[in-house]
């Protein structure tokens, strides 16, 4: 029997009178003849009983599968893992979530390449499993694409909408004697209403919509919310496209392009999107191939405006961009402005000016704004450098109009100790508090510090102090906050050096980040600074602490397309 030519990798694994046991094996679990002859999409899905943000994978999963059978292949559906950010932030668990991204695209690679899959459709959600997708996806540069499952709807209380953020800042709000527990009690009961991933412009909805202007999610698909109608037919046109690619022979390293990152960066910076999104594209474009550097990063977000008025810098959440017109909205004005790659190709086949062109706003809608009127002139980050961050670190812009800062050094070692002294009172207006030995090798993993910058924020210090890290933020952060300084303190950058008092200066406008001590003083100290004993010595994160890359780098742990063979 001849094979189907489009079983470019599966033939191996099914055809053949050699392959009879292979096939028995998968006869045992529903699949026939007649299936195994087709090409074999694999679904990855990042389903997991600990958040919403993922939690209708596997209903989406069906449709999608539908769709590849609908147009003429096989699906084979498999899990990843995935950790909550909301749910792990402030405790030790918090480590694993970068390292997840790491072992989401690891084990998509893994399950691919074993069963020989001729295609593949990821379903990503939660932060780290977008990322984590598309770094597979380009890996092994199979036809697919990625999916996102959407985003939550906002929680109501008192009539005013809701996210997890709310939760984080009552927090700060109750220690600082705001609320009580009562009120903290009705904003946590009322915020997160179901499925669906955390509902403002924070890192799960930055990826997805840089992943459809990067252009290797379909059109629209991810700006769906997670309970919305049109979802379930979304998932089937996934599938369906997924088996068009692999005719086409269209693949994911031939939609990921300079110019797609481009238009994916301009689409973070335009709405004020999660600082996350400079790891994140860092470590997909060296995947793919692609040269993209932090510095990309800053002159992009310079020459873009804010026009989407987003949690947690603007006043809307995901949902009512998706009513207003969806992401194509914000492609509008970037093409209109001549600030985005009109011609850059999406998986579906469009290009993103004919996107641009097809959006249509919905009357009255004040989510997205003319470029030409812009909520800020500028984009949401900016990358500086300084003696304490000589390969860079990220200032978020969005969210405050701040742009210097000097203030007194407030020091701690762990984000556990900093969150303990905001909720005692013991940081003051003016103060920089400093949060080292949080980055990829110190953490390990790079925490999000979200409690942290809540709590500042909830106990009335966001306008006041400033906060820099070699950790990460979470995406719906506001207030002065610099964070990714590399090199990281814990492989000897002059973060570990600052002492209690020392005058920190943040200058945004020179993109600057200093400590006010001469370089001589500074070495002086060197001498006397020892590296700090590994804080875990075997598993998963000894293993990540010897193989990571600085957080100028995407804190990536592949090689990159050099380790590709597909």
């Amino acid at each position: 029997m001849a094979t189907n030519p489009l079983k470019k990798h599966s033939a191996e694994m099914t055809d053949g009178p050699s392959r009879a046991p292979a096939r028995a094996m998968l006869k045992a679990i529903g699949f026939t003849d007649e299936d195994l002859a087709k090409p074999l999409i694999g679904v990855a899905t990042t389903w997991i009983e600990t958040m919403p943000c993922n939690f209708n994978q596997r209903e989406l999963a069906g449709y999608v599968k539908e769709g590849i059978r609908e147009a003429g292949g096989t699906p084979m559906e498999f899990n990843t893992i995935a950790v909550s950010d909301g749910v792990a932030m402030g405790t030790e668990g918090m480590k694993g979530s970068l390292v997840s991204r790491e072992v989401i695209a690891d084990s998509i690679e893994v399950v691919a390449r074993g069963h020989s899959f001729d295609g593949l459709v990821v379903i990503v959600g939660c932060d780290k499993t977008i990322p984590g997708g598309a770094m597979a996806l380009a890996r092994l540069n199979l036809p697919g694409l990625a999916f996102y499952n959407g985003s939550i709807a906002p929680g109501k209380l008192d009539g005013v909408d809701l996210t997890i953020l709310d939760v984080f800042e009552a927090v700060g709000a109750h220690g600082a004697g705001k609320i009580d527990d009562a009120r903290l009690k009705a904003i946590e009961d009322a915020a997160c209403p179901g499925a669906g991933a955390c509902g403002g412009q924070f890192t799960a909805n930055t990826m997805a919509m840089a992943l459809e202007f990067l252009g290797i999610s379909p059109a629209g698909a991810n700006a769906v919310p997670a309970l919305g109608r049109a979802k379930a037919d979304a998932a089937r046109d996934a599938g369906r496209l997924a088996v068009q690619l692999l005719k086409d022979d269209v693949k994911p390293r031939d939609i990921m392009t300079r110019e797609g990152f481009e238009n994916a960066i301009a689409g973070f910076a335009a709405t004020g999107g999660s600082t996350n999104a400079v790891l994140h594209l860092l470590a997909i474009a060296r995947e793919a191939g692609v040269e993209l550097t932090i510095d990309d990063f800053d002159v992009i977000s310079e020459r873009t405006p804010i026009v989407a008025s987003l949690k947690p810098a603007g006043a809307y959440v995901a949902e009512d961009l998706y009513n207003a017109g969806g992401y194509g909205l914000v492609s509008k004005e970037l093409v209109g402005a001549g600030l985005a790659h009109a011609g850059a190709r999406n998986v579906d086949g469009a290009t993103f000016g004919d996107i641009a062109d097809a959006a249509v706003a919905t009357a009255g809608q004040q989510v997205v704004v003319s470029v030409k009127q812009p909520l800020k002139a500028t984009g949401g980050i900016a990358i500086m450098r300084g003696n304490l961050a000589t390969d860079g670190c990220v200032v978020k812009l969005a969210g405050h109009e701040r742009s210097f800062h000097r203030g007194p050094a407030r020091v701690f070692d762990r984000e556990e100790e900093c969150f303990a002294a905001v909720q005692s009172g013991a940081i003051k207006p003016g103060d920089v508090v400093v949060i080292r030995y949080e980055g990829p090798v110190g953490g390990p993993g790079m925490r999000e510090m979200l409690g942290v910058t809540a709590a500042i924020v909830g106990a009335g210090l966001g306008d006041d102090v400033a906060l820099i890290t070699d950790g990460r933020f979470s995406g719906a952060t506001h207030g002065f906050m610099v964070g990714h300084i590399a090199p990281e303190a814990a492989v000897g950058g002059n973060l570990g050096l600052v002492r209690e008092g020392d005058s920190i200066v943040l200058d945004v406008e020179k993109r600057r980040l200093d400590v006010e001590v001469s370089d001589a003083e500074l070495a002086e100290r060197r001498k006397a600074w020892r590296a700090p004993a590994p804080r875990y010595t075997t598993g998963v994160f000894a293993k990540y602490v010897r193989s990571v890359a600085s957080a100028s780098e995407g804190a990536i742990t592949s090689p990159g397309l050099a380790g590709s063979v597909w």
